[in-house]
């Protein structure tokens, strides 16, 4: 399989290239040309979490031998996580809950930034390359403490985070100004995440035409899912519930499942797309927003605009008007990168832009899309533990109201799973307000009274977080990112 820019068909790389490069010169993200494979969706379904994943990249990464993913995958993932299943399900009602949270760091981006580092460790290798690798990652809350875990002491590479400051949970935050490692970098950006996202991105595209790092021995990454080695670690766990459910007697192989998952950047829920170009019967695939429903409008209308009120709501991971990923579905569907820039440039320019009457045609075909302000999301948190005794976190809250508005919607649908990004702990002043009390000024109280009232065991990764040394105190402007980055990029030692 080669990889292509969204943007140009002449653009292509190996799939390790396109890993190690982490989006392409041109601005473009690296995409398959097609997911059109002789790919044996029902053969991986008995296997074990970690040989379906091996199975599974393999098939999307071809530039790495089933051998050698099988490897690579072992070195991710054991002993990680808190099962050998790594993203257990759970029966919530009439709903299957996908618990993505289990990992080293309580979020659904550890199953993919666990590979991740393995990956570019792999594929810098195999490309021949001796340049220290820099990761730029933006996060919305999640994203840079996994990525920074994943990466933390990589020999031959080093990681930098950008955030909004003040546009992650305290958890979230305390979580990355205490991460440990010598190759590590956090720095706070004034402004929400689509700045930092569109700094990092700006970063890449002058970096590279301008050539500002030739001769020092350092290239550019990425760590976001606009690396298609962070995407393609996502798709392993929509077999892996469907797995489940058959193993369950919930459905027999071939039967349709439809996914709901709370959707920001667009990586997660595009990743169920590419399981259900696999082979994998994916029925609808449910894009759950929070107050900041772009994406629900624009599955809805067709038209895409940025131009409206950004809002911090208490699922910051989803606070985001610009979603990146959604550049590749456009891609995967029109198969016209030309369009595609013309796009992408509309978006750059005036904020917005317009899909086809045809291409919204697939959209209606693929997509269900709702969305849930802050006081749905607690509702649904308390709702889901008074009826079924389930702790949800304020993103899951969001898909599981979107999730009930489906079922209202679509009588006849599917078995519903919904996919569960973030242990509730990390958010804990929303849960405990949405169980009916006062969460108080301090959020590391409010974790212990959460574990208090409901005997749900706090991870053990953020029950010593508050007592942990702060390391990274920066703040900056989007403006200074990239001379922040240069400054970085050179320096012996951090």
């Amino acid at each position: 399989m080669i990889y292509q820019s969204t943007r140009n068909d002449g653009l292509t790389a190996s799939s390790a290239q396109a890993i190690l490069d982490g989006m392409a010169r041109d601005g473009g993200l690296y995409s398959p040309a097609s997911l059109d494979m002789d790919f044996d969706w029902q053969a991986v379904l008995p296997l074990s979490t970690q040989d379906m994943a091996t199975r599974i990249l393999a098939a999307l990464l071809p530039s790495f031998t089933e051998a050698e993913m099988a490897a690579l995958v072992g070195q991710a993932y054991a002993g990680k996580f808190e099962t050998d299943e790594l993203t257990p399900t759970v029966s919530v009602g009439d709903d299957t809950i996908l618990e993505l949270f289990r990992g080293p760091t309580s979020a659904f981006k550890d199953v993919a930034l666990s590979m991740l580092p393995v990956l570019m460790t792999a594929a810098r290798e195999k490309c021949g390359v001796t340049d220290q690798i820099l990761i730029l990652t933006a996060t919305s809350g999640d994203t840079g403490k996994a990525a920074m875990e994943g990466f933390r002491d990589v020999p031959g590479t080093r990681i930098m985070v950008f955030y909004p400051h003040g546009g992650v949970s305290p958890v979230q935050q305390a979580q990355m100004a205490t991460q440990e490692g010598d190759n590590v970098c956090v720095c706070a950006v004034r402004g929400n995440f689509d700045d930092a996202q569109t700094g990092v991105k700006r970063i890449f595209a002058q970096v590279e035409r301008e050539g500002l790092l030739s001769g020092k021995g350092v290239r550019l990454s990425s760590a976001n899912s606009i690396n298609i080695g962070r995407l393609a670690p996502q798709v392993v766990y929509y077999f892996k519930a469907y797995a489940d459910l058959v193993r369950r007697g919930r459905i027999a192989v071939g039967d349709p499942v439809d996914f709901v998952v709370p959707t920001g950047n667009f990586g997660d829920i595009l990743a169920g797309y590419f399981a259900k170009m696999l082979g994998l019967p994916v029925g609808k695939l449910i894009c759950a927003s929070n107050k900041n429903n772009i994406l629900t409008d624009f599955l809805t209308t067709g038209v895409y605009d940025r131009n409206r009120p950004f809002y911090k709501t208490v699922s910051p991971s989803m606070d985001i008007l610009v979603s990146s990923n959604l550049e590749r579905l456009l891609f995967l569907l029109t198969k016209d990168a030309k369009q595609v820039a013309g796009l992408m440039a509309s978006l750059s320019e005036t904020g917005a832009y317009t899909v086809p009457a045809s291409f919204k045609a697939q959209l209606d075909e693929l997509f269900f899309a709702g969305c849930c302000d802050d006081t749905g999301t607690k509702a649904a948190i308390g709702q889901v533990w008074r009826d079924h005794g389930y702790l949800m976190d304020t993103h899951t809250a969001v898909a599981y109201d979107v999730a009930q508005q489906y079922k209202a919607a679509c009588p006849d649908h599917a078995p519903v799973v919904i996919l569960s990004t973030a242990s509730p702990y990390k958010f804990p002043a929303a849960v405990l307000e949405a169980l009916g009390e006062d969460p108080g000024a301090d959020e590391f109280k409010a974790m212990a009274r959460v574990e208090e009232i409901t005997s749900v065991p706090m991870p053990k990764n953020l029950r010593t977080l508050k007592e942990r040394p702060v390391r990274h105190r920066d703040v900056i402007g989007p403006d200074d990112m990239l001379q922040y980055v240069l400054d970085k990029a050179v320096q012996e030692k951090w």
